[in-house]
């Protein structure tokens, strides 16, 4: 729904000011989607792919140009521009995903489990330049059920069972659970005491 793919259940969604029900065409130009496995073209190359996407952005000329060359650079992809989508690693396919969502420069980037699958360095990598990303004004939505990368955002939104249980910063979230024996409880802390709590309430 979040991303426009399906109407509004109820309630009303909007992405910098545009109605994802009355105009979802111009919501969804502000959006940049990168789903868990990835929408990519396997059996083009990466340089294919990010002629396709930047033309299903409606990118042309000199800007289409601009664009894909950045994305290449700062994803660091030109060694593998020749090579199928499908044929390279895990760690350049979820760095194309990444590069082909964000050719149009996106308000708003969702990411759904994005380093699922990630060795630790690719991991640590992805979230150097989500960082970096996210300091351009863009807002990242993103779902992961490693529990530490939680702490590199902003806000936080814990669900369990499709029931949220807390939403917060970090440390409003871990702050309740701050004890003399856990001074500094971690994210994953929190979690499990919100699940214990969840489950005397039930």
């Amino acid at each position: 729904m979040l991303c426009g793919l399906l109407p509004p259940s109820e309630g009303k969604v909007s992405v910098s000011g545009f109605d994802l029900r009355t105009s979802p065409a111009s919501a969804r130009s502000r959006i940049g989607y990168v789903s868990q496995k990835f929408s990519l073209y396997t059996n083009l190359s990466v340089f294919q792919n990010l002629l396709f996407f930047s033309r299903a952005y409606d990118l042309s000329g000199e800007k289409q140009k601009k664009r894909i060359a950045s994305v290449i650079e700062e994803y660091e992809l030109g060694s593998v521009l020749d090579s199928d989508a499908g044929r390279i690693p895990l760690g350049f396919q979820k760095r194309l995903a990444i590069a082909c969502a964000t050719l149009h420069d996106p308000d708003i980037l969702f990411l759904d489990e994005p380093t699922s699958g990630m060795d630790p360095q690719s991991r640590r990598e992805f979230w150097i330049r989500m960082i970096r990303f996210s300091r351009r004004n863009t807002t990242l939505l993103i779902t992961t059920h490693y529990l530490e990368e939680a702490e590199y955002c902003d806000r936080l939104v814990i669900i369990s069972r499709g029931k949220i249980l807390i939403e917060g910063s970090p440390q409003e979230i871990k702050k309740p659970f701050q004890t003399v024996d856990n001074p500094t409880p971690t994210i994953e802390d929190a979690f499990i005491g919100l699940i214990e709590q969840s489950k005397e309430e039930n």
